[in-house]
């Protein structure tokens, strides 16, 4: 990622201020699907931002590594972790995700909300522990103007296709998809 992309997701972090709630409950389109998610084990969360994926997460029992690109957005999901009670279980680091996913054991979850970058939908794939679930969510072209960073039509059901679907959907603007390996 270039240095003016990184410095615009700091800007963006630090306009927005800190997450002060949410961290209750699943990330957006995964509400509905809580217990999908295990209570025990490793999980990822790519693309982290703020943490509050990461720290649901915790909540429910999860030992989470959040990546993110933007020092400010890691710094802020360490904050909410502490304030959150759930700091043991959260690692966050400051990752150039261009450069693919970081070496790491196999995890129970991988959480990908609001990022799309096809080159990491392997290595995705590759990181999940059998039954390992992924949650994935993204802008999409259903429902609204084509984008370079909005999935097509059906993008995501095809780019995980060696998963065993749980459910997904596609709509307004966004698409969604867990998946279990």
């Amino acid at each position: 990622m270039t240095r003016e992309d990184r410095h615009r997701w700091d800007q963006r972090y630090t306009t927005q201020g800190p997450a002060g709630a949410g961290a209750d409950d699943p990330p957006g389109v995964f509400t509905g699907y809580a217990e999908a998610f295990p209570t025990a084990g490793r999980a990822l969360d790519v693309a982290c931002g703020q943490g509050l994926g990461a720290v649901w997460l915790a909540r429910r029992g999860l030992t989470v590594w959040g990546l993110d690109v933007s020092p400010v957005a890691i710094a802020q999901a360490r904050d909410l972790a502490e304030c959150s009670g759930v700091a043991d279980r959260c690692r966050f680091d400051v990752v150039d995700l261009d450069e693919g996913l970081p070496d790491g054991p196999p995890v129970d979850v991988v959480l990908c909300h609001k990022f799309r970058d096809r080159r990491l939908d392997a290595a995705m794939i590759g990181r999940l522990a059998p039954g390992g679930l992924l949650a994935i969510a993204v802008l999409s072209e259903v429902g609204a103007e084509p984008g370079p960073f909005r999935a097509a039509a059906g993008e995501l059901p095809a780019a995980f296709a060696a998963l065993d679907l749980v459910a997904a959907g596609e709509g307004e603007g966004c698409a969604w998809l867990l998946a279990r390996a």
